[in-house]
């Protein structure tokens, strides 16, 4: 037997056992959101087990994710429609679009004839001026809509079109950030993405009118019949309704990552795939057959962080909530490169495993800590040393021990992780 399918079977059993313990309920959230997060790795494994691209921001696709899926999916805040709100932020749109223009033609004015420092100045002067302009705009609408709505709402649509969207507003904005960063070598590309990734972090908790900043956004809707759902159609039993519930959600994030799983492999196993490895592997040869490397990689790029924030919105739909404040470069990023240094960079399977594997790993370890502090507990207390104090939030601190040996034995026995990439030779 393969050693891949040996590692699902043994996650397999690993799942009953942890289901045995913390029971089915608990079980299932752990899954929905691994799931999630699996795909998340998918979409890192593009970027860099594909194309090498060192993305440190991904955090920040996530949020975006987040932020759309509450935006399609949230309900209508009738009291925002029927102020004065939404013509406000139309001028504010057409400011902004009014800057964009500015600054386009300032940046572009060398076909005019505009060059050096007189360029130079135009383009200062234009940021400055679209800036202005929007912020004349953006700022009573803001102070408006807050003031009288709370914030905007959202359109009430169904969820996977939220789902949907968070992807494409990722894309989007990964396209603008591709076309700033992708130039740079790797480590200045993890650092601009940090960077990025905090910026956008800073907007959403800030634009108080449009997320509520750190007030919160609750309750958002399920794609599925939620728990409470359930149990207003007649099942009284509240166990089994959570069980049901999640059940659903579950099934319907598989059949999403069986999709994009399906034409990831087909595209990495083809020439797509065959020419991002070697673009990956040495950029230079790539160029001089002829292939175009920034656009390539500003297509992986774009790729990978679509399925981030589709990922990112599926993190929001089961929580129910987006809260800016609980997105943590810990949480939300240095967990995905785990997830794909264990997994196996450039390998679909690895970093499905990895995905699944480490989320429960990361989750598992805090009651399993309470557990083995509460037996060394004992055992101290009754030997006359002393109980363990605070054993709740030392055993919060385990985790991060936890996934330091987790990496630590996966660098050391298997460095190219424990489904490492399988390059397909036809002979």
């Amino acid at each position: 037997m393969r050693r891949d399918a040996m590692l699902f079977l043994a996650l397999g059993v690993f799942l009953l056992a942890i289901a045995v313990w913390q029971q089915i309920p608990t079980t299932l959230f752990m899954l929905v959101t691994a799931s999630a997060y699996a795909l998340i790795a998918l979409g890192l494994n593009v970027q860099w087990g594909y194309a090498g691209l060192f993305n440190f921001g991904v955090m920040g696709f996530l949020m975006v994710g987040g932020v759309a899926v509450t935006f399609v999916s949230y309900p209508i805040n009738e009291a925002f429609w029927a102020s004065d709100g939404p013509f406000m932020l139309f001028k504010a749109l057409l400011a902004a679009i009014f800057g964009g223009v500015l600054v386009y033609l300032a940046t572009n004015s060398q076909r005019f004839g505009i060059k050096g420092k007189l360029r130079t100045f135009l383009i200062v002067v234009s940021w400055a001026t679209a800036y202005i302009v929007y912020r004349s705009q953006i700022d009573p609408a803001a102070r408006l809509i807050e003031d009288e709505a709370g914030f905007i709402g959202g359109l009430g649509l169904p969820v996977v079109l939220g789902w949907l969207f968070g992807g494409v507003l990722a894309g989007a904005i990964a396209y603008i950030v591709g076309r700033i960063c992708l130039g740079l070598r790797t480590d200045y590309l993890a650092i601009a993405t940090i960077g990025i990734s905090e910026i956008i972090r800073a907007l959403v908790k800030n634009m108080d009118w449009f997320t509520r900043g750190t007030l919160t956004v609750s309750p958002l809707p399920w794609p599925t019949p939620s728990p409470a759902d359930i149990v207003a159609s007649g099942l009284e039993d509240a166990t089994m309704s959570t069980v049901l519930a999640r059940v659903g959600f579950l099934s319907l994030t598989v059949l999403m990552i069986a999709v994009i799983f399906y034409f990831l492999q087909k595209a990495y196993e083809g020439p797509w795939g065959r020419m991002m490895r070697a673009i990956r592997d040495n950029n230079v040869s790539a160029t001089a057959i002829g292939k175009n490397v920034t656009k390539r990689e500003l297509e992986v790029f774009i790729l990978g962080s679509i399925l981030m924030g589709i990922g990112g919105a599926i993190l929001a739909s089961f929580s129910q909530i987006l809260d800016p404040s609980g997105y943590q470069p810990i949480n939300h990023t240095f967990i995905v490169w785990v997830m794909i240094i264990v997994g196996g960079a450039g390998n679909n399977y690895g970093a499905l495993f990895g995905g699944v594997f480490i989320y429960i790993v990361w989750t598992v370890s805090e009651p399993a800590s309470v557990l083995l502090f509460g037996y060394i507990s004992d055992f101290s207390e009754g030997a006359g040393i002393g109980a363990i104090p605070n054993i709740e939030s030392r055993a919060l601190q385990m985790r991060v021990f936890v996934l330091g040996l987790v990496i630590t034995f996966a660098l050391r026995y298997f460095p190219q992780g424990v489904i490492p990439e399988r390059i397909r030779t036809d002979k």
